[in-house]
């Protein structure tokens, strides 16, 4: 029996949090619900964009649960699991897919930096294949945790039966190419940042996980629409109109633009939690401004 196929558009979802730091779970499933009637394929709760390192593994649980019952049924729900213990990794994947999740993506380890070599990361990703009740994808962030797995690891953790798939948010087209030639057909490759998109899909990449997507679902959704249908030109216009909306939620801006993104489009974005800082009022017309250019408001 070949892997689990995922296909299309997922938000790693936000977490909204109330004005004293409490999380706003009512404004977490009204996301989810609005979320439900777009063409998005899934969800990713307790991704980087969730504000998980703030979270505690009660608050953890609860998202889980909360995504699980509110999901529409035809959405895959995944779960963000990655501790920097292979124990508790185990432990927080397996209480998850007990609740609902369906898969788990798993951030490498990363604060003994050094150590964090090939042979350790097939080790802690095989131990944690082996002992996970659902599947598993590795989660390739650089940006936050300033390792980039190596295509030995990549090319020997691909073939074990329990690890499906890998969510690469380096946006380096030239790696995305080498995981292409180097995993098997039926191993998900997915791209975690929108400003890959287009140029991920024209590798053959099927699926994304998008910070971008919790406020732009559907124009995420039409760009992979309009490249399936062959229409590359349409899809590339639309790429690149998104693009600056992209490079202000995820770079520029980081969580704080995103969510007040959010709260401007229709969603709840709520507030950030400390020690992270709310958006400034002068950064909010900047945000308005490239909300206007891109034709969004």
């Amino acid at each position: 029996m070949g892997k689990i196929q995922l296909k299309g558009v997922m938000p790693p979802m936000i977490t909204p949090f109330k004005e004293h730091g409490d999380v706003d779970y009512e404004g977490f499933v009204a996301n989810i619900k609005k979320w439900n009637e777009t063409g998005m394929t899934g969800y990713l709760v307790l991704g980087s964009n969730s504000e998980t390192v703030y979270l505690s593994e009660e608050e953890k649980l609860e998202l889980v649960r909360l995504a699980a019952e509110n999901k529409k049924e035809d959405k895959f729900l995944l779960v963000g699991s990655g501790m920097e213990s292979l124990r508790e990794t185990i432990k927080l994947t397996n209480e998850a897919a007990k609740l609902g999740a369906q898969a788990a993506l798993v951030l490498t380890p990363n604060y003994y930096n050094a150590a964090m070599t090939s042979e350790a990361l097939i080790n802690y990703f095989t131990q944690l294949a082996d002992n996970s009740d659902i599947p598993i994808l590795i989660y390739n962030v650089p940006k936050f945790t300033h390792i980039n797995i190596k295509p030995d690891a990549v090319a020997e953790l691909s073939r074990h039966p329990n690890i499906i798939g890998m969510k690469d948010s380096s946006g380096d087209m030239p790696q995305m190419a080498t995981w292409k030639r180097i995993v098997p057909e039926d191993f998900n490759l997915l791209v975690g940042t929108a400003s890959a998109w287009f140029p991920a899909l024209a590798l053959g990449v099927k699926g994304s996980i998008l910070a971008l997507a919790n406020c732009n679902p559907n124009e995420c959704v039409e760009v992979q629409d309009l490249f399936d249908k062959g229409n590359w030109e349409e899809a590339r216009e639309l790429y690149q109109r998104m693009f600056p909306v992209n490079g202000a939620v995820t770079g520029a801006y980081g969580i704080p633009g995103l969510k007040y993104v959010c709260d401007k489009l229709g969603y709840v974005g709520g507030n950030v939690r400390t020690p992270l800082m709310p958006v400034k009022e002068s950064a909010k017309a900047e945000l308005d401004e490239i909300l206007k250019k891109a034709q969004i408001i």
